[in-house]
């Protein structure tokens, strides 16, 4: 391999990190053309999902879940509970936490966000093998905690 044909010798848009973020960015909007005939987009069918299979939660349970923030998450859970999709329940622990659950026809609509996706991800997934997807969740596991002692260090240093 010759040096001019190393990835650090490439211009940005063809090293690693510009293909996984372009990657990303397609995988969302593949999922949010998807969801579209639902009228969602992939945050409100993920928050949607994930309530209807954990049950009722607080919205401070789910962003940290989601990897969302908390006035992100409000404003979902909002936009939700106006097509009343999911409903908002004060916590009888403490008065002062909403919960939120899915209604009957939050759940409707999660198993059509279910076949959905599962329609999607063999599109996706076409002609990559099962250990090559295992392969590259590892490596992209590794990336992510490389970035998160990134980022822990920098929040030390300031």
């Amino acid at each position: 391999m010759s040096m001019s044909s190393h990835e650090l010798d490439a211009p940005p848009w063809l090293r690693v990190e510009s293909t996984i973020m372009a990657t990303a960015r397609a995988i969302r909007q593949s999922y949010d053309k998807r969801f579209e005939g639902l009228g969602l987009n992939l945050s409100e069918a993920s928050l949607l999902a994930y309530v209807a299979e954990h049950g009722s939660l607080s919205q401070t349970q789910i962003a940290k879940s989601l990897g969302l923030g908390r006035a992100a998450t409000g404003a979902l859970v909002d936009a939700l509970q106006e097509r009343e999709l999911v409903r908002r329940e004060t916590d009888p622990d403490d008065r002062r936490v909403w919960l939120v659950e899915v209604t009957i026809a939050g759940k409707e609509l999660v198993e059509q966000v279910y076949e959905s996706d599962q329609v999607l991800r063999k599109q996706l997934r076409a002609g990559i093998t099962r250990e090559e997807r295992q392969q590259l969740a590892a490596v992209l596991v590794r990336l992510g905690n490389n970035l998160a002692s990134v980022l822990a260090e920098e929040i030390e240093t300031t």
